[in-house]
Order: structure tokens, then sequence, then C-alpha cells
């Protein structure tokens, strides 16, 4: 299908070259000799670029141009005039014109500035299509009334650039609550940077929020731009910072409040605008009154602040999660994907889920792997999630040597072994794969 080109000029010798020349390389060309029949066309047409004069009688382009952005805001609009000026130009780019050509029109000019055009608006389209995918990935699923409020307030929250600070439990989805509130931010396309508190080394966390210049200190080899630096112009998300010690905390309520900071071993100060999202599994209250946390920063990160319930106060969402999980596992497998029976169901609704959605989510995995029907029942559920489950025979030493090859005697104790290693993480399989230093294929291998 070749792309649509509507053609917007009073005078019909213009029209017509235009329309041949275009049409001759392959474009479908549509006209109009005013502003009022251009609206028209576009809404019957549907073009995908306009060429628009700017003088004409009646509604003038200038003024098309704003209605054609008010009511068809992706198609872009190319200003043609012989009556250029700078204030002109500036008017039309201003009410949103993608570019400015100018009478008499050089036909190498025109071609090369609608492929342009024609080109950004894909791009454009690819970006929301990315964006929109983006969204939905790291959107909270769920529709209880618990969900639902979560998602009033990332909605009222997001397009401001006050900060914000998430609390709930480990589990519950506040790395994905913050991701969300960055695309529907100002900031989209900007960087969204992590930096997880409680997982840096105190020694090192200064230097990866603030960069270091090459010999600050001994293992400083060379330059490092810090989270804060790289985040510029989009969102820093402080993951955990109620274990950030207290000497860090107030590097970083200085940098918010100064919007400056410099790079350990330098003396230039370095500027920057970032929105910060902070997150904490932590009573924030009880560490101010136990002296572990400052007031002053409590107070200037919690200016909107969002908590995220855990999975026990939205049980009524783990049908929706279950189908979702084992949605996404099949179409990362390939293997049809699986179900779960209404009893079974029932078990995991009566269940405390202290993990919470990444407890169910690892579980998912676990069985997902493990249970070869297409149907998951009562009987795959293992304890705790199932209080009368059995679980199947466990290799016993006497089996060990009674097998006839060392490599079956390996392979069936390192099966048991993962097996109750899987068990007690809750099916946490890459977490499991982390500890034994080993891969989550392997893990899933002797669990199959």
């Amino acid at each position: 299908m070749y792309p649509a080109v509507l053609i917007v000029d009073d005078e019909a010798t213009i029209i017509e070259s235009l329309e041949g020349i275009l049409s001759d390389d392959g474009f479908e060309v549509i006209h109009a000799f005013n502003g009022y029949e251009a609206l028209k066309k576009i809404e019957t047409d549907s073009p995908d670029i306009v060429l628009l004069d700017i003088w004409m009688p009646g509604m003038d382009g200038i003024e098309t141009l704003r209605e054609i952005k008010k009511k068809f805001p992706n198609i872009p609009v190319v200003m043609i005039t012989g009556h250029g000026s700078i204030e002109s130009a500036v008017d039309a780019t201003k009410s949103g014109a993608y570019d400015f050509l100018e009478k008499p029109l050089s036909i190498d000019k025109v071609m090369v500035t609608i492929n342009n055009a024609l080109n950004f608006r894909k791009l454009e389209e690819e970006n929301l299509y990315l964006r929109k995918k983006t969204i939905e990935k790291n959107s909270i699923t769920g529709t209880s009334p618990a969900v639902r409020k979560l998602y009033q307030e990332v909605m009222a929250a997001s397009p401001s650039d006050a900060a914000i600070l998430i609390t709930g439990e480990n589990g519950t989805g506040k790395e994905m609550v913050a991701r969300t509130i960055h695309q529907f931010s100002m900031r989209p396309e900007e960087p969204f940077i992590i930096i997880n508190c409680a997982a840096i080394p105190e020694e090192t966390l200064d230097s990866e929020l603030f960069g270091h210049e090459k010999g600050a200190f001994d293992q400083a080899f060379s330059k490092n731009m810090g989270k804060f630096e790289l985040a510029s112009g989009g969102t820093l998300f402080l993951d955990e910072i109620g274990d950030m010690n207290i000497n860090t905390q107030a590097k970083i309520l200085r940098a918010l409040e100064s919007k400056t900071f410099q790079r350990i071993g330098s003396g230039r100060v370095i500027h920057v605008d970032v929105r910060i999202i902070a997150s904490t599994n932590k009573d924030l209250a009880a560490e101010i009154e136990n002296g572990k946390f400052r007031q002053d920063l409590f107070f200037r990160l919690n200016v909107i602040p969002i908590h995220v319930p855990p999975l026990r106060e939205r049980k009524e969402d783990i049908p929706l999660l279950v189908d979702t999980f084992l949605d996404k596992l099949a179409r990362q497998s390939s293997d049809p994907k699986k179900s779960m029976s209404e009893q079974a169901l029932n078990l995991l609704a009566n269940y405390f889920w202290p993990g919470n959605v990444r407890e169910l989510k690892n579980l998912m995995e676990r069985l997902s792997i493990m249970v070869q029907d297409d149907l998951i029942d009562v009987t795959h559920l293992p304890h705790p999630y199932n209080p009368d489950f059995k679980p199947g025979p466990k290799v016993e030493r006497r089996q060990l040597f009674a097998m006839d090859t060392l490599n079956q005697a390996r392979t069936a104790f390192e099966k048991e072994y993962v097996r109750r290693k899987v068990e007690q993480a809750q099916g946490d399989i890459q977490g499991v794969a982390k500890s034994l230093g080993t891969s989550a294929r392997f893990i899933k291998k002797r669990l199959a």
C-alpha cells in the first residue's frame, strides 16, 4: 500500500505539477483547494502526510495547521509558501509543522522532506507501540479494589515531578509500580535508572550514586559516572532506601535539595534534573525513631506516598495472576499453556503468601516445569500451599549404592538436592541457581 499525500493549495498549477511528480514516484495523491476542504479530506481519506500552503483565502495555512494538529496530531504537515519569512516559519513550527518549504519548489527537496517526514512518523508510531508494550509489561495485574486504588494513585502521581515514596512488603511489585509511574510521567523517553541500596556495599554506595574521577581511591582505575548523572533528565529509582546508611542519606538529601553534586575526587559541581522515586519494605517512622533514618530525608521523599498492597489483601487477583504467569511461561518455552483447577486455586487463596506476587510467580514457574499434565490440580501443589501434600519417594542412601554407575548416583543425588533447595526457596529457581553457582537451565533440567 503506497503512502497517501494530501496537497492543499489554492493554485491548481501547483497541485497538478506536484501530483504528477508524486504519482510517478508511487504516491497516492489527494488534493484540496482550501483549509475547510482539507479537513474534510483528512477525515474521509486519512492521508499519511499533508503538504499545506500558508497563503490561502478564507482559512489560511497556519489556522488550518492548528486545526489539523488538534484533530489529527499524528499526521506530519509540511508547510509551503511563496512568501516565506522567518516569522511565518517560526509560527508554523510552533504550531506543529514538521518542516517548511519555499516556492519555487525544488523537487529533490520535496521528495527528501516527504520521505523524512514519513520515516519520522513511522518511528513515532514504533516508539508509541514500544512504550505501550513496556507499560503492559510493567503494569500491576489485577482488578481487585486494592489494585484499582493503586492504579488511581499511580495515574494521579505520574505526570508531576514530585518525589514519590513507594512502600510495601518484599515481592509486592514496588519496582513495577515505579516503572509504570516513569512510563506515564512527562519523561517516558528519558532514562529510568535503578540503584538497589540494600545490595551495594556501604563503602561503594557513594561512588555508585555520584560517580568518581580516575585515581579518587585505590580501585578508581577510570572515571565513572554515577547513577545521579546517568539519570539526568529522567527518573532515579532508589530501591530499598531504608537500608541506606545514615551518612549517605545526608549526601542524598543535599543533592536533592540543591539538584547538584560532585563526583568523588572532583571539585566540579554537576547540575542534574532528576525525578526521584524511592521504595522501602521498612517502617521508616520506626527507623527514624531508632535513629537509623533521617527525618528530613523522609519528608523530602514522602511528597507522594504510594502503598503497594500485599497479595493476601488482593486474593481475588490470584486466578488472573496465575493465568498471566502460565501464559507467559508457555510462550517462553513454546509449550502448550497449562491451566489450574478451581480446587487448586481455592487452596492458593487460603495461603498467607509471605513472599507475595514474587512467590506466586516462582511457584507457577516451578509447576509449569514439574507438572506433565495440562491441568495443574490440588495433588500437584506442594507443601505449604497444600497442607495434605504427600511428597514423592526420596532417594535413600541404600538406593544410591544400588545404582550401577557413578553418573546415575550423581544425577539422582542432584535431582533430590535441587528439589529440596527449590522447595526451601519457595520455588525461586533463579535464586537457587545463583546460590548454587549454576544456571536456571540446569536447575530446570534436574527438576524435570
